[in-house]
This record gives C-alpha cells, structure tokens and sequence, in this order.
C-alpha cells in the first residue's frame, strides 16, 4: 500500500530550500557529501519529527511532541543527506543538515513500509533515552502528521543503528515495542538496596 506522506509547513520547506540555495544564510556548514556535489538538491518525503519522552512515567501512555520536519535531499536519483526544519518562537528554521547511517536507514524502511498490506502515515519517532530513532507508521491516514499520538495499530520500525537487541527494520506494534523500551530504562533494585 502507498504511504500517506504530510504535507509540511510551507516555512519548514522553504527553510530547508533557502539553506540548500545559500548555504552562508545557515550558521552550519553543508555535510561532506553536500559540499562535494553540485546539485540541483531536492527536499523529498517530508515527515514530521515527534519526540517521545519519558516512556517510563505511570501517568498515562506515553506522550509525543512536534520538534520538527525532515526531508530527504536527493540529488538526481540518489539520497544524500537529510535537512531538518525546527519550530522556534519566531515560527519554522533550518535547523541542520545531516548523513550517514540513519539518512540509508530511513530511506531503506520507507521503501520496505510501501509494501505494507495496509497504508500508513509515515513519522519520525525519537527515543532520547535509548538514543533510538524508528520510522512511525500511524494508522489515521486524515490525522495532522503535527499532531496525534501513538495508535493501538501503529507500527514502530527501528531505525539503523538500533540499540542493542533492538532488530533494525523490523516492524513493531508500538504496543508491543513499547513495554520492551521502558523495561530496558527501569531500573532493578541490587539485593540488600532499599528500593
């Protein structure tokens, strides 16, 4: 089934596009590969970027909240990089450009999410804690891709490199994933510790 990709703020995407035209507007020099090659750059497949923290608290399910927009940046028919916008007080900037193992890992689980039975809004999820990103697959196709929390039906797919005995591309209910994450952030009391 095909993804539902959210549209993006127009800001956001005209944040990334001015920082690919005129890299002196940023205050973070290109990557590498972006400094090497010539373009035309494109801003592909953008997702929002949720942010999940404290999946330990007892006080509900775990929360989610908007840090920002990632797009793909292709050059011709390869990606190369990643350039995020960021939600400041003034409204939507260039936050950074990035590469490396995330940018294939992410464009990898996009392309294996596309042969899903069913279809899905794609989203960033970060766990700051376990220093882990998964692709988000929500299951409301309608929802604001700013908004919303984790479904029942959602699929969570780590991202590469995932955290130790974490399977990288492998599709998860969130509600299964979940309560292994927040067992490898509980802390277990030694013998003869107060708890």
């Amino acid at each position: 089934m095909p993804l539902h990709v959210p549209q993006a703020p127009a800001p956001a995407l005209r944040s990334v596009l001015t920082a690919l035209d005129s890299p002196t507007a940023v205050r973070e020099a290109r990557t590498p590969v972006l400094s090497t090659l010539t373009g035309p750059f494109e801003p592909e497949l953008p997702l929002p970027v949720h942010v999940l923290d404290d999946i330990t608290a007892s006080d509900g399910p775990p929360r989610t909240r908007l840090t920002g927009w990632r797009f793909l940046i292709r050059d011709g028919d390869r990606t190369v990089a990643a350039a995020e916008a960021m939600l400041t007080a003034d409204g939507w900037a260039f936050s950074h450009f990035s590469e490396g193992p995330y940018v294939s890992s992410a464009e990898l689980a996009l392309s294996e999410a596309e042969s899903l039975p069913s279809a899905y809004q794609p989203r960033l999820l970060s766990i700051p804690e376990l220093y882990m990103v998964t692709l988000w697959l929500h299951g409301d196709l309608a929802a604001d891709g700013a908004e919303g929390g984790l479904g029942a039906g959602d699929l969570l797919v780590p991202l590469a490199p995932a955290p130790p005995g974490i399977a990288a591309h492998r599709a998860h209910r969130a509600t299964d994933l979940l309560p292994v994450l927040t067992h490898r952030l509980t802390r277990v009391p030694l013998l003869g510790s107060p708890a």
